[in-house]
């Protein structure tokens, strides 16, 4: 008789669990708090507006690629998918914009009129970083952090000055055009740290960026997470909505059922993909790993203020992807990570899918996705949802030299508060737990329970990280666990 796995929501590292599980014959049951699935990436309809509520940046295609193949398909079975040409635009002060383009040849031209002989250190930092990005995504990310021996390899011990260097280091050592250091500092925002705090080894997402590119599928992120959902259906895997899991129930330190809505529910294996800390209180203290203090003492990456703006034109100077760079990113930086406080001039970065996708947005109209990063934990009230709103649209408005705000027919909002609401996110951060030398592979949350038997975790408080390429990977790698404590 299979063994049941009851899954706790139903995000990318959910879903890709749920897959892994369902293929090597367990019987899987996915129990979502909310009334759509997919976690984050849930997407919001309005007014003929489709925006993607969360991940809005299709990065690693050859993560997605080898996650659909472990199932012989492929991304292209379920959605289409497009390079974005070009990948983004940044704006600076003074009107100064760089565009980066889909080639790291375009892309050397532009670094090259921005800061003469600044392509040919480039290339040098693009070979190096190709090299840390065969390393870590071909091999380091798929261990599940067990021992810190699984970073042992002939490859690190050649890389293990890079692990103690860091990436501001490393780009300000080489690039001393401003613009140019912001462009190379940005990628590892995704790891939530600051690039002062970030390994240079993590090099590995500038050629994820310049080297691999940035794509788009077609209706949106959430139509990967409608793929993962039909691939997990046509694998057996059961889902439930509005399913708000009260409790995981031990008996004799073993995980015996959850309880959904005042009904418990029997399993043999239980894995929470829901916020880390969230689901550790669905236990007894007894049974829980990590104590608050643990949890305080981490460095969690952003949360953020997001806006979904339907507008009634066209809008002109813009991509599909778009990052303000016109205000201090130190300053802004040092009010998310060192003394936490809403920032007086924020970066931001805005989305208008409609530019390359006409299905998500009416004709003639533009979708605009904005995000504003902050510290968790911060107060967020409407009124001050509605300040920030005004600082950066006064800024686009100067910035791509046009008025918009008399072409706003909505606008909704998402903060905080919605973050703790919504998804039970620890002080409501909206990337994870940030990846410095001290929260990376075994120093993370781990994947199975110490104190529980039949427990494990998925998700971006553990292995590998934050980001959506990383979700599917600790999917996959918490599957691979549960399957050598469990085999059928």
């Amino acid at each position: 008789m299979s063994k049941t796995v009851s899954i706790i929501g139903s995000g990318f590292a959910s879903l890709a669990a749920a897959s892994y599980l369902a293929k090597d014959g367990y019987k899987v049951s996915v129990y979502e708090k909310n009334a759509d699935l997919g976690g984050r990436a849930r997407q919001l309809k309005k007014e003929g507006f489709t925006f993607d509520m969360g991940p809005s940046w299709y990065w690693m295609p050859d993560v997605f690629e080898r996650f659909f193949a472990d199932f012989n398909k492929a991304p292209s079975d379920y959605y289409k998918l497009e390079k974005l040409k070009p990948a983004y635009k940044v704006f600076f002060e003074a009107g100064k914009s760089i565009t980066i383009e889909d080639t790291l040849e375009k892309i050397y031209l532009a670094f090259e009129e921005e800061e003469k002989g600044s392509s040919k250190k480039l290339k040098k930092f693009i070979d190096q970083a190709q090299s840390n990005y065969n390393i870590a995504i071909k091999d380091l990310v798929y261990r599940p952090g067990v021992s810190p021996i699984e970073l042992i390899t002939p490859a690190t011990i050649k890389k293990i000055g890079q692990f103690f260097g860091t990436i501001a280091g490393d780009v300000r050592k080489e690039f001393k055009n401003k613009n140019l250091v912001q462009i190379l500092e940005f990628p590892v925002l995704f790891l939530g740290a600051k690039p002062s705090d970030t390994p240079s080894f993590y090099s590995f997402m500038n050629y994820a960026d310049f080297g691999l590119g940035t794509w788009h599928p077609q209706g949106g992120m959430n139509k990967v997470i409608q793929a993962m959902i039909s691939l997990a259906k046509s694998l057996g895997v059961e889902f439930f909505t509005n399913a708000s899991v009260e409790k995981i129930n031990v008996s004799k330190g073993k995980a015996e059922s959850i309880s959904v809505e005042g009904r418990k529910i029997p399993s043999d294996i239980i894995l929470a993909g829901a916020d880390y800390h969230h689901s550790e209180t669905l236990l007894e203290p007894k049974y829980r790993q990590y104590s608050e203090k643990y949890w305080a003492k981490k460095t969690f990456a952003p949360s953020s203020l997001l806006f979904y703006v339907g507008f009634s034109k066209k809008i002109d100077n813009i991509e599909h992807h778009n990052l303000f760079f016109d205000v201090d990113f130190e300053a802004h930086a040092q009010d998310i990570y060192d003394s936490p406080k809403w920032p007086n001039e924020p970066l931001f970065y805005a989305n208008f899918t409609s530019v390359t996708d006409n299905t998500t947005a009416p004709e003639n109209c533009e979708n605009g996705f904005f995000l504003i990063p902050l510290a968790p934990g911060l107060e967020d009230t409407e009124e001050l949802r509605e300040e920030y709103f005004e600082k950066i649209i006064t800024r686009f408005e100067k910035l791509t030299n046009q008025e918009v705000r008399k072409y706003v027919i909505f606008k909704e909002s998402f903060c905080v508060n919605d973050f703790i609401k919504d998804y039970n996110s620890y002080k409501g951060n909206a990337y994870g737990m940030a990846n410095t030398l001290l929260q990376t592979a075994f120093l993370r949350p781990k994947l199975m329970s110490s104190k529980v038997k039949g427990l494990f975790f998925t998700g971006q408080l553990t292995v590998p990280g934050p980001g959506v390429p990383p979700a599917l990977i600790s999917g996959k790698l918490v599957s691979g666990l549960i399957h050598k404590e469990f085999t059928i």
